[in-house]
């Protein structure tokens, strides 16, 4: 898949990057009984904004994506508001090989790990559950098994709630927020709130 959002990102198009702050994630941090501030691990962060968004509440960010494109935008980002974001250039399956410390208190995922392949999401999600503090969130949006071509393929919640079998299922909610474009836009969107054990 990287190659294919190599190449959209050459060419402009980025359906998912809106530049909007997700309703579940400002929900999160600053709705009632807000999460406090803390330690954030953004996957597949693209151009950054919810890593900056974050940063600006007071949240210590560590923030990862595979191409540099879209890395050199988000830093551009963090530079005009002002905020420090830990930005690494890589693989999200091989989290322990890029010093990612543990303790995060927040793993939020726009649509990264339900593009993954099965080994990779094995991985990803063995290093989460162990970077992650007890009691810690994820926050994790997902499209539904589709057979698009050249698409992140999807995935089921009981492979989530298998994958991250640490966690405990808070919440799984239709992502109606957003009017996407392109290909994948009939496709079942689904928020999920997971909480560490």
């Amino acid at each position: 898949m990287s190659l294919a959002y190599r190449i959209m990102y050459r060419v402009g198009f980025t359906p998912w990057d809106t530049d909007r702050v997700p309703t579940e994630l400002s929900q999160l941090v600053e709705g009632p009984g807000a999460l406090p501030a803390g330690r954030a691990l953004d996957l597949g962060c693209g151009t950054g904004t919810q890593a900056v968004y974050l940063a600006g509440l007071g949240w210590r960010v560590t923030a990862i994506d595979a191409l540099t494109r879209p890395l050199k935008r988000a830093r551009a980002r963090a530079d005009r508001a002002g905020v420090r974001v830990d930005w690494i250039l890589g693989d999200v399956a091989r989290l322990w090989g890029l010093g990612v410390e543990p303790g995060f208190t927040l793993a939020f995922d726009r649509g990264c790990f339900h593009g993954l392949d099965e080994a990779r999401r094995a991985a990803c999600a063995a290093a989460m559950t162990a970077l992650a503090a007890p009691g810690a969130t994820l926050l994790m949006m997902a499209f539904a098994p589709h057979r698009i071509p050249a698409a992140p393929a999807g995935i089921e919640e009981s492979e989530i709630l298998g994958r991250f079998g640490g966690w405990q299922l808070i919440s799984a909610r239709p992502d109606t927020e957003d009017e996407i474009t392109g290909p994948l836009r009939n496709v079942p969107r689904t928020w999920y709130r997971l909480v560490r054990a």
